[in-house]
C-alpha cells in the first residue's frame, strides 16, 4: 500500500478549505486545497480555523493466479474469513491484502510446444482432449498451451516457445 498521503483543511460540517486565485480563503463541500506536508495544513488550519485531515491514495489491487483468486473470492462467503484463508493458502499476507484491496488475476504464459524428435511439426489443441500437429509456418496461429496444460498432455520435457502476442 502506499504510504503517500495528501493533507486538507475541514470543518465541522465537512467544508474544505480552499484559496481562490487571489488568495482568499473560502470553504468548499467538495474540493479544497491539498498539500503533500502536514505542517502545511496545520497551519492553515491555525490561520483559517477547521482541523486537519489525511488523505491517502488508494491502493493498487493484488495480482493473483486463479487458484489464489478463488481461496479470496470463497473467503467473502466465510464467517471468518481471515481463518478461512490461512487454513487455505500459505501466502496469507498477500491474500488478505487482495481481500481487502481488491484483486485481478493474472493472465497465464502461454507456449507454442514443439513435438519431440521433429524439425518441422508443433503441436497445438482440437478440442480439448486432442493434439494435432502443425508445421513451423502455422504454429502462431494454433499453438498456444498454458503451464498446467502442458502438464496436462505430458509435454513437460518438449521444447517450447513463450507466446509474447496478448491477443488472448
Amino acid at each position: 500500500m502506499s504510504e503517500e498521503k495528501l493533507y486538507a483543511v475541514e470543518d465541522d460540517n465537512r467544508l474544505h478549505l480552499a484559496f481562490n486565485d487571489a488568495g482568499k480563503p473560502m470553504w468548499f463541500q467538495t474540493g479544497g486545497n491539498f498539500t503533500a506536508t502536514d505542517s502545511v495544513a496545520s497551519m492553515w488550519s491555525l490561520k483559517h480555523g477547521g482541523h486537519v485531515v489525511t488523505f491517502i491514495q488508494e491502493p493498487k489491487k493484488v495480482v493473483l493466479s486463479k487458484e489464489q483468486a478463488e481461496i479470496v473470492d470463497a473467503a467473502h462467503n466465510s464467517k471468518r474469513p481471515a481463518s478461512y484463508i490461512i487454513l487455505k493458502s500459505n501466502d496469507e499476507e498477500l491474500l488478505m491484502n487482495a481481500y481487502v484491496n481488491g484483486f485481478t488475476v493474472a493472465k497465464e504464459k502461454k507456449y507454442n510446444v514443439k513435438v519431440p524428435h521433429t524439425k518441422e511439426a508443433w503441436y497445438y489443441k482440437s478440442g480439448d482432449t486432442d493434439l494435432l500437429t502443425i508445421c513451423p509456418a502455422d504454429k502462431e496461429l494454433r499453438g498456444k498451451f498454458t503451464e498446467s496444460e502442458i502438464e496436462q498432455y505430458g509435454l513437460q520435457d518438449c521444447e517450447k516457445e513463450e507466446v509474447t502476442d496478448d491477443a488472448d
